[in-house]
């Protein structure tokens, strides 16, 4: 006659443990999967750095949309801003995720593209991603494109440029405009994307010796937030540094934040608005916590996917 012996009651409530482990972590998997990758949200921030006696003036900032085709909800939701009205729009870069991306990307964008608007590149808008281990991306910045074994896939940044310039906006990959909105001179300085470190500085624009005697902003505009860049243009006078990348670490522990910034950035900087000093000057420095995630990793936990809207508002103002 055969016996069945049973479990010691430590190893019974040890398997029991390491069960509801794993069924938590499909969970949390399937949760930012399914949920919150697609659960849109806009961060509303203010800031008092327009001339004294200037209208309030809103800029949405948009970065990292890594649009792919067939994502319906996505285009539903970015077509939907345009109902802000904002008075400017600036796209950070990393705009596609598949080499079919741009036609759809461009349809879902067109009604943002009525609003004055500038851009700068990101490493997706030149290559797609690959899949590679997630735990290596812990370790630090990820490789760039090129470095590993197999070559990477070359999108048609060109395709994306164009329908951008055709739409109105401004490209501003290692260059400087001036930008005339609402009775104010808006001088922007943008760079190529220093995750491939092809950011080439252009300095500010220069229109006339007494230029700096009118009402102007300065707007520097990247896709990376590396701290070389930001050192950079905070020296350089900038009022206002807009830039993306980092997802806002993408997988994130509450009450905790994000575990990498995928760049040398701090990781309590992952997003939102915090100021810079570099070079005897103090600016203000947005991270967008990004719209989208990568292809290859499409999910995201306690890092909502988001748009960000700034009101700008005289300085002294109240």
């Amino acid at each position: 006659m055969s016996t069945q012996r049973t479990p010691h009651p430590r190893l019974a409530a040890l398997g029991w443990m390491a069960g509801v482990a794993a069924a938590s972590g499909v969970g949390c998997v399937a949760y930012g999967a399914l949920v919150e990758r697609t659960w849109f949200t806009l961060r509303d921030e203010r800031l008092a750095i327009l001339p004294a006696g200037s209208k309030p003036f809103t800029v949405l900032h948009l970065s990292d949309i890594h649009f792919s085709p067939g994502e319906r909800k996505k285009a539903t939701w970015l077509r939907g801003l345009a109902d802000l009205k904002p008075d400017l729009v600036v796209n950070t870069g990393d705009n596609l995720s598949h080499p079919d991306s741009v036609k759809p990307l461009l349809a879902a964008l067109a009604p943002l593209m009525e609003f004055t608007g500038v851009f700068v590149p990101g490493s997706n808008d030149y290559f797609a991603p690959r899949f590679k281990n997630p735990l290596a991306y812990l370790g630090g910045p990820s490789r760039l494109p090129g470095q590993g074994r197999r070559r990477p896939l070359v999108l048609d940044t060109a395709s994306l440029h164009d329908g951008f310039g055709m739409g109105g906006w401004v490209n501003l990959t290692n260059r400087a405009q001036s930008v005339p909105l609402g009775g104010i001179r808006f001088d922007f300085s943008g760079v190529d994307d220093p995750h491939l470190k092809r950011e080439r500085y252009a300095g500010w624009p220069r229109g006339s010796t007494t230029q700096d005697s009118a009402p102007h902003v300065k707007i520097a505009v990247a896709h990376a937030p590396y701290q070389r860049v930001l050192d950079h243009f905070t020296a350089d006078g900038a009022d206002l540094i807009l830039a993306g990348h980092t997802h806002g670490g993408q997988v994130c522990i509450p009450g905790y934040g994000a575990l990498v910034t995928n760049c040398d950035l701090p990781t309590w900087r992952a997003k939102g608005l915090h100021d810079w000093s570099a070079g005897g000057h103090t600016t203000p420095v947005n991270v967008s916590g990004g719209i989208g995630t990568s292809r290859t990793a499409p999910f995201r936990f306690a890092c909502r996917p988001e748009a960000v809207v700034l009101t700008l508002t005289a300085r002294g103002a109240a």
